[in-house]
């Protein structure tokens, strides 16, 4: 028996909403094409009142003292841990991510909530003797204003928390377009935090298109900040918009990310982790194995062991606890993983297994290996966004280090080795903001700076304690009780 379609709204001002122009889009279970949900097909004129009431909202929340906002917070995450058996099966129903994943997706939410909200106590300033008598100096964090946050859909509330948690306890105010393939889950996300208390107006959501909704929420003049996560094409045009209008901007990025295994590697502790970073998700991870660099004619005795659990591995509906890859997002996206395999084939690579569409229901992919790929080919450089492994070779780990940072991407970064000095060899020289050893490209914690160089990023980092001096500005404070005028580097100075 089918079920209706569920209608998602915005919420503007405290309030739900449709869009003012009463238009709508379907959002497509990949598993099987349905249509689980109707979101808001807003526009420009929609993302203009929820400036308006972010605009409104920001002067009590700046005031509100920061421990007290990050109790909203710590509020927030206990919703969260109540409701994340209810949000996992709306993301596995939206996007494809198995239950398991979207758990650890709603998880890694709930650290954040906790992390942020005890960065309430930790806004520190510092102090710093003057060099003048009787006179003080110290500094004082304050929040910028209104924040666009604008995210992608494979992370739909992991993502969002790194962005809008740690914004909100600096004392800014927020309008966010979550994915519009992966809207409910956000929206559920965002409900927390309401019903935590979070004062009407401070958080606005707008659902709808990126080159409608997303753009208006860029080219706004009432945003003051915006912070990314998508294409590197996308977040090029947003930096643009974004340096005209001197608006902060933080932006996170492709990735092409290479995992390199040195003969002395404990090879089935490798091919663990590159079949975790590779295919969960279904690839669909910014941090995804991308391109496994075999060092040292170690491919002989581990691309065997990698094809038979690529193999092994069970394709199906994510709702399914016994299926270990899901659907890929959408039938656009299965076909261009499927046109990058081929290009592969086509440029010298060996479909080793996998590359194939599945008929029937959903868009799912098959784990897909690809040797024998070639320094600078398509399928060498190009992010697949896809359960797809590109296999290359190197004699020795220099050229290994030299492939791996020949990509324009530096995200995530990966060596398995028993070598203290190939691993802080590595560690040293691969072109990434993060370097695993021993374990796989993907797996982020909520503690750390997240984040990449060269087109994956803009020197920003999400998480850990990076995000607070992004979202904040620093005021210098002078205090001086001497009772008379003091010239600086006049007065402080003899002749």
């Amino acid at each position: 028996m089918s079920t209706a379609p569920r209608t998602l709204h915005n919420h503007i001002a405290g309030s739900l909403c449709q869009a003012l122009s009463g238009a709508t889009l379907p959002v497509y279970n990949p598993a099987d094409g349905s249509v689980v949900a109707l979101a808001p097909r807003s526009s420009r004129e929609d993302v203009d009142r929820a400036a308006e009431a972010a605009r409104a909202a920001f002067g009590a929340w700046s005031r509100t003292p920061a421990p007290v906002r990050g109790e909203v917070l710590f509020r927030a995450a206990a919703l969260m841990v109540a409701r994340k058996e209810a949000i996992a099966k709306v993301m596995a129903a939206e996007m494809g991510k198995r239950l398991e994943e979207a758990r650890g997706d709603i998880q890694e939410a709930i650290d954040t909530a906790f992390y942020a909200g005890s960065e309430g106590r930790r806004l520190f300033g510092h102090t710093a003797p003057s060099e003048l008598v009787a006179k003080m100096g110290l500094t004082l964090r304050r929040p910028v204003g209104t924040v666009g946050v604008i995210t992608a859909w494979n992370f739909p509330v992991a993502v969002p928390s790194w962005k809008i948690l740690p914004a909100l306890v600096c004392g800014n105010t927020i309008v966010w377009k979550p994915a519009e393939e992966a809207p409910e889950s956000g929206f559920l996300f965002a409900q927390c935090l309401w019903d935590a208390g979070l004062p009407a107006g401070v958080l606005n959501v707008v659902h709808g298109l990126g080159e409608e909704v997303g753009a208006a929420i860029v080219e706004h003049p009432a945003i003051a900040m915006l912070t990314f996560t998508g294409s590197t094409a996308v977040g090029r045009k947003i930096a643009e918009t974004g340096g005209r209008m001197l608006k902060r901007v933080s932006l996170e990025m492709g990735g092409k990310n290479p995992v390199i295994v040195m003969p002395d590697a404990d090879l089935d502790l490798a091919v663990d982790g590159i079949l975790w970073g590779a295919f969960g998700t279904a690839g669909q991870r910014c941090t995804a194995t991308s391109r496994l660099i075999a060092v040292g004619g170690v491919e002989g005795a581990l691309l065997p062991r990698l094809i038979a659990r690529a193999e092994a591995l069970k394709v199906g509906n994510p709702a399914d606890p016994a299926v270990e890859v899901g659907p890929v997002v959408s039938e656009a996206q299965r076909q261009r993983i499927h046109h990058l395999v081929g290009v592969g084939v086509a440029e010298g690579g060996t479909l080793e297994t996998g590359g194939a569409l599945t008929p029937g229901p959903g868009t799912f992919y098959p784990p897909t290996v690809v040797s024998g790929v070639k320094r600078g080919s398509t399928l060498a450089l190009t992010e697949v966004f896809g359960p797809v492994l590109a296999v290359l070779t190197a004699a020795d780990l220099d050229e290994a280090l030299s492939i791996a940072n020949e990509v324009e991407y530096g995200l995530s970064s990966s060596i398995y080795t028993r070598d203290i000095n190939a691993a802080f060899r590595a560690v040293e020289s691969i072109e990434a903001g993060i370097t695993y050893v021993n374990a796989p490209t993907i797996g982020a914690e909520a503690h750390f700076p997240f984040g990449g160089v060269k087109a994956t990023g803009n020197g920003h980092r999400e998480g850990g304690w990076a995000p607070y001096e992004f979202f904040t500005e620093v005021k210098t404070v002078y205090i001086d009780y001497s009772g008379v005028l003091q010239r600086a580097q006049i007065d402080n100075r003899e002749e």
